[in-house]
C-alpha cells in the first residue's frame, strides 16, 4: 500500500491514498446482532458510494424524485468521507506500507511525521466515537415516529466510520511496518496553496496526472483550504 506524504503549505503535510475499486470495502454476508447489522449497513453504504464516485458524471442518472434526491446526495455526503477516512480505513489490514515523501525529506523525518499525524488521528477519533455514541443512543427516541429514522442513521454512519479509523490509526502505529520512496513531483506542492486558483488547479491536476492520483486534486483542494 503507497501513502503519500502530501505537501499542503511550507511546513504541513497530510497523508493520502487511493485504491481501485476492486480494492474496495465490499458488502459482507447478512451478519447478527445489532454491531453486525450496522457493520453490513456501512460496507453496502460504502459499496454504493465507491461505485458513484468512480463513475463519470455524465454517467451517472438523474435522480428522479425526492427519494432519489436525497439517496443521491446522502451518495455524495458518504462518498467525501470515505475519501477523508480511506487511508485510515485500508490501513486496518495492511501488514506492510510505502511512505511515498517529498525528494528532500528523509525517511526517519517522514516517520516522525507520520507516527504524529497517526497518533493525532487516533485521539481525535477516539473523542468523536464518544460523542457520536451518544447521539445514536440518543437518537433512538425517534423511533416512535413514523418514517425512517434518518438521524440514527447518520449516527450509525458516523459511529461505526470512527472505529474503523481508530483501529487503522492504531494498526499503522504498532503493527505495519514502513519503508520510504522519494517522489519528487510532491515537493513541486509546497508552495502550491499560495497561487492562483487557475493556476494552482492547472499545477495540482499535472502533478496527479503524472502519479496517476485520480482524485488527488479534490484532496489538496480540501485539504489546502482547511489549512489555510
Amino acid at each position: 500500500m503507497d501513502v503519500f506524504v502530501v505537501p499542503v503549505g511550507p511546513e504541513k503535510y497530510e497523508l493520502y491514498c487511493e485504491t481501485s475499486p476492486e480494492g474496495e470495502v465490499a458488502p459482507e454476508p447478512q451478519p447478527e446482532g445489532l454491531l453486525g447489522k450496522l457493520r453490513h449497513r456501512f460496507s453496502a453504504m460504502l459499496k454504493a458510494a465507491e461505485e458513484r464516485q468512480h463513475r463519470q458524471p455524465f454517467d451517472r442518472e438523474e435522480p428522479r424524485g425526492w427519494a432519489g434526491r436525497l439517496q443521491e446526495r446522502t451518495l455524495a455526503w458518504v462518498a467525501e468521507r470515505i475519501a477523508e477516512q480511506r487511508l485510515l480505513w485500508n490501513l486496518r489490514k495492511q501488514t506492510t506500507a510505502v511512505a511515498v515523501h517529498p525528494q528532500d525529506m528523509t525517511f526517519d523525518q517522514v516517520m516522525v511525521l507520520i507516527r504524529r499525524m497517526l497518533q493525532r488521528d487516533y485521539e481525535r477519533h477516539r473523542l468523536w466515537l464518544v460523542v457520536d455514541t451518544i447521539g445514536l443512543i440518543a437518537s433512538g427516541l425517534l423511533m416512535l415516529v413514523p418514517g425512517p429514522n434518518l438521524l440514527a442513521y447518520y449516527f450509525a454512519f458516523r459511529v461505526v466510520g470512527h472505529w474503523l479509523s481508530m483501529r487503522g490509526a492504531a494498526h499503522g502505529l504498532q503493527h505495519v511496518a514502513w519503508s520510504g520512496r522519494a517522489c519528487p513531483p510532491l515537493s513541486e506542492l509546497r508552495e502550491v496553496a499560495h497561487l492562483e486558483p487557475n493556476i494552482r488547479e492547472a499545477r495540482i491536476h499535472d502533478v496527479a496526472a503524472r502519479l496517476r492520483l485520480q482524485h488527488l486534486s479534490t484532496f489538496f483542494e480540501r485539504v489546502a483550504l482547511r489549512h489555510a
